[in-house]
């Protein structure tokens, strides 16, 4: 039985992946599912010594530092966390040919493209949490068996994110103000932790030899922010006024590319992927919070 272990488990996108293990076909699967109480990938002595006490055929890295604005003062933890970690976790899994799927950010780029981006765009991160996403992948991508899927805008019904944040202010609140010059794709955890394991399998698969690659992976469609926060208050049934606002009315700690929408037509050929939009997978979230 092959091992695979899912990093950051205990994170929106870690939580979703674990879920799915449980079911057909990954139950043929060992998984080890770690949070960082665990498994800190900071650390490299605890990460050593975990190496040399399980084998481990395929890592699925969800940990991260996930603070964009904090990562602006927090600099040196950001850096570590989702870079120079990373290059740690890749150094030991090519000690022992152990598959690497890493998981990345539409934030590696500087948001001033007028099409989707594709995997060969130059790559301009405008924060520091943009520059640190960038020195993992770039690891990641520098080791023959390693996969990166950069992906934008994750939400899930568990853990801190926009979803959730426009919940809770529409209870609290008559109203709202949500920028509508930042454009991309909102991305449900779901729909990329099913990607993630499909990856693994294929990267484990002996009668089909894999040896990764770059890809970018979205729900489809596209919007703003403030189209996002419409649509969630309107599944949910919420009654709160959206204001619409510039970037530049909501200052932030860190800078946002102001167009970030991926291209996934190199995943949705390679993998023969259908890809829901947006909005369906919106609803499903919805129905799964209830």
């Amino acid at each position: 039985m092959q091992n695979i272990l899912i990093t950051g488990a205990n994170g929106q996108l870690g939580h979703e992946l674990t879920g799915l293990s449980y079911t057909h076909p990954y139950k043929a699967y060992k998984f080890f599912r770690t949070g960082r109480e665990e498994l800190d990938i900071a650390n490299s002595e605890q990460v050593n010594r975990y190496f040399e006490n399980h084998r481990v055929d395929c890592i699925i890295n969800c940990a991260a530092y996930t603070g964009v604005d904090k990562a602006e003062s927090n600099t040196e933890e950001a850096l570590h966390v989702n870079g120079y970690a990373v290059e740690g976790l890749v150094s030991l899994a090519a000690r022992n040919n152990t598959r690497f799927i890493h998981v990345s950010t539409d934030y590696v780029f500087d948001g001033k493209n007028h099409r989707p981006y594709i995997e060969e765009d130059p790559v301009n991160p405008v924060s520091v949490y943009g520059r640190s996403k960038l020195i993992g992948e770039k690891a990641v991508l520098d080791y023959e068996h390693g996969t990166v899927v950069r992906t934008s805008w994750l939400y899930s019904p568990t853990g801190k994110n926009f979803f959730n944040t426009i919940l809770k202010i529409a209870e609290e609140k008559n109203e709202l103000s949500v920028v509508y010059d930042q454009i991309g794709t909102p991305t449900y955890t779901r729909d990329v932790a099913r990607v993630l394991l499909a990856l693994a399998l294929k990267a484990l698969d002996d009668k089909d030899p894999y040896t990764g690659g770059l890809y970018h992976y979205s729900n489809e469609g596209v919007c703003s922010w403030y189209d996002f926060a419409l649509e969630i208050i309107r599944l949910a049934g919420k009654i709160c006024k959206v204001i619409p606002i510039e970037t530049i009315d909501y200052p932030t700690p860190a800078t946002r590319p102001h167009y970030s929408l991926l291209s996934k037509n190199k995943i949705k050929s390679e993998l023969s992927l259908t890809i829901p939009h947006w909005k369906e997978s919106l609803k499903g979230c919805i129905n799964q919070l209830n």
